[in-house]
């Protein structure tokens, strides 16, 4: 590795490391497997990290549609306040679900589900929620799927329509564990959970507020930061047609031809450099694998 690639494994690693918190290692336990086979299409997909970031906004735009999920995430989380930890963290415990060992997994899982118990109320209009609500549980679990499988798809690698199906059958044990027993385990599956909760999902100037958010925090190392802006349309343009337009995500949110050029370029390459310290490679490492072996496949 050159000093160079050093830097921007030390970049890319910030993505996923709140500040004073504990930084987790993926190397350990030697040899213990994780939710996911390395094999699977989820450590291909989960090592690309501007197809998870463009991912992870169209998830979130599909989750703020939703308006038990919205107020939930809106009034019961800092996001709004310092939204930078709280996307590390949420990538740190994205990246523990996919390649971190099981029992680590685990551990994290059922501390995330505990602090979800405490997390219910009533929406503005009077409906009562609980953040660890089935069909609640369901929809974040289907959203973040599908997010991250489109982006990939989309801008870094085509995938099969079999692959496809294999990373949403892939998620299946963790969504378990998260309590979202009925989230979508094909793309068909998929279909038909949006379909039903179409009917349910609004628009609200909190998605707006959230893109603006998202616009404005320095999220991305500096060298890529000028990339932001493109990330997000990209992340508009890959969200389902009838949610952008039952949200209001109207032309001025796609993609231009050059942005979409760029982008691709952008997810392309990250699917090909294998940085040391990232949890792609260390999980690899874990179950005696090379470094790069996701990158070769």
């Amino acid at each position: 590795m050159t000093h160079g690639d050093g830097r921007v494994a030390g970049l890319v690693q910030g993505l996923y490391q709140p500040e004073g918190g504990p930084r987790v290692d993926f190397r350990r336990p030697a040899g213990e497997p994780a939710l996911a086979a390395p094999d699977s299409v989820s450590w291909r997909v989960f090592k690309n990290p501007i197809s998870l970031f463009v991912g992870g906004v169209t998830a979130v735009i599909l989750e703020l549609a939703e308006p038990r999920v919205r107020t939930g995430v809106w009034e019961h989380s800092s996001f709004r306040r310092d939204p930078l930890p709280r996307l590390k963290r949420t990538g740190l415990a994205a990246m523990v679900t996919v390649y971190g060992a099981r029992s680590v997994a685990e551990k994290m899982i059922a501390g995330v589900r505990r602090m979800h118990d405490r997390v219910t109320g009533d929406t503005p209009a009077g409906a009562a929620y609980r953040a660890n609500d089935v069909e609640l549980l369901d929809w974040v679990q289907a959203t973040a799927s599908f997010g991250f499988m489109e982006a990939y798809h989309a801008f870094a690698r085509p995938l099969s329509d079999a692959e496809r199906d294999r990373f949403y059958a892939e998620a299946a044990p963790a969504a378990a564990l998260y309590g979202a027993v009925g989230a979508p385990a094909s793309v068909a599956e998929w279909e038909a959970q949006l379909a039903a909760m179409l009917p349910k999902l609004e628009r609200h100037e909190i998605v707006f507020e959230f893109l603006e958010l998202m616009r404005r925090t320095a999220i991305l190392p500096a060298p890529l930061r000028g990339l932001q802006g493109a990330l997000i349309r990209a992340a508009a343009a890959i969200t389902p047609p009838e949610v952008r337009a039952v949200v209001g995500l109207g032309r001025e949110w796609d993609l231009g031809p050059v942005e979409r050029r760029l982008v691709k370029l952008a997810g392309a390459a990250a699917d090909r450099l294998p940085l040391k310290g990232t949890p792609a490679v260390e999980a690899c490492q874990r179950m005696g694998l090379a470094g790069d072996y996701l990158y070769r496949r």
